[in-house]
């Protein structure tokens, strides 16, 4: 792990190494507010045991998209986020609610569609070109549009090909302001396009008469982030097992069983951790 300066990190070292195993899951928890993919792919069902067992720290997820996940950092409603937007995570670091970020996996999204691919985006190498070929043929597109990662990411996409998809909004372009899963079942039955993150899409079963359309573009590339809510903010925040969360996940034990986690026989998430030096400013070269 990347040596951070600082009495707060030995402070945070000396309560670890002074926790005794003793405690149990029911004595030691942490609230973590994370995105629905992270769930809904079945990742946190492989991971919390392997952790809990580990530290004795039972971790209660709330899955929400990464807009309303940020949202609970800024009310104090989370000890850690689990999120995929780096520029949504860097201006909650700058107005100080974020103690530290870290990367810690990543994986893509996919641009699916129906079968008979109306608007003929089967095989682009571009997201934002086959984006446009949608807009141009009115083919329908269901957006998650609700803030999400998945939805700013697909915003983001939209912005690149040119295309205000909000002002088509009820026409060909539908938002359904629900999760993945939702938001998949709706397009499965509209047979609609639209984006997915990889690990949803692979875990979902109702997909008859959809498939990938368009992926490798780099623009789909989807890094998720963990971060510590900044207990200086919010003195309940749970530093010193939100801080061993965060630490288990960044290390080989942790990349590892991220690393190992397949549905279908398919990876799913691909480990990365690195330490990211966008804590807030007040905190100094702490990292507590």
């Amino acid at each position: 792990m990347t040596r951070v300066a600082g009495a707060g990190l030995l402070a945070v070292a000396a309560a670890l190494s002074n926790y005794s195993g003793a405690a149990t899951a029911q004595d030691r928890f942490i609230v973590v507010a994370s995105t629905t993919s992270t769930e809904n792919s079945g990742l946190f069902e492989h991971l919390l045991p392997l952790f809990t067992g580990r530290t004795g720290i039972e971790v209660r997820i709330i899955a929400v998209g990464t807009g309303q996940a940020l949202g609970m950092a800024r009310r104090g409603d989370a000890d850690v986020l689990l999120v995929h937007d780096a520029p949504s995570e860097l201006a909650l670091m700058r107005e100080g609610f974020g103690a530290q970020r870290r990367e810690v996996m990543y994986n893509d999204f996919v641009l699916f569609g129906p079968i008979d691919d109306p608007a003929g985006i089967r095989g682009l190498t571009g997201a934002a070109d086959a984006l446009r070929r949608i807009a141009e043929t009115r083919a329908p597109f269901v957006s998650r549009g609700d803030d999400s990662g998945t939805h700013k990411a697909e915003v983001r996409l939209w912005l690149a090909a040119g295309i205000d998809a909000a002002a088509a909004s009820g026409t060909w372009y539908r938002e359904t302001g629900a999760g993945m899963g939702t938001t998949l079942n709706i397009a499965q039955a509209m047979a609609a396009y639209g984006l997915a993150d990889r690990a949803t899409w692979t875990s979902f079963a109702n997909r008859d008469g959809l498939e990938v359309l368009v992926e490798g573009d780099p623009g789909l590339f989807n890094q998720y982030s963990v971060i510590l809510v900044n207990p200086r903010m919010f003195p309940h925040v749970k530093a010193v097992e939100g801080l061993a969360f965060m630490d288990w996940l960044s290390s080989p034990e942790g990349q590892r069983a991220i690393a190992a986690y397949r549905v279908n026989d398919r990876q799913l998430f691909f480990p990365n951790a690195r330490v990211v030096p966008t804590w807030s400013e007040d905190l100094g070269s702490e990292r507590l």
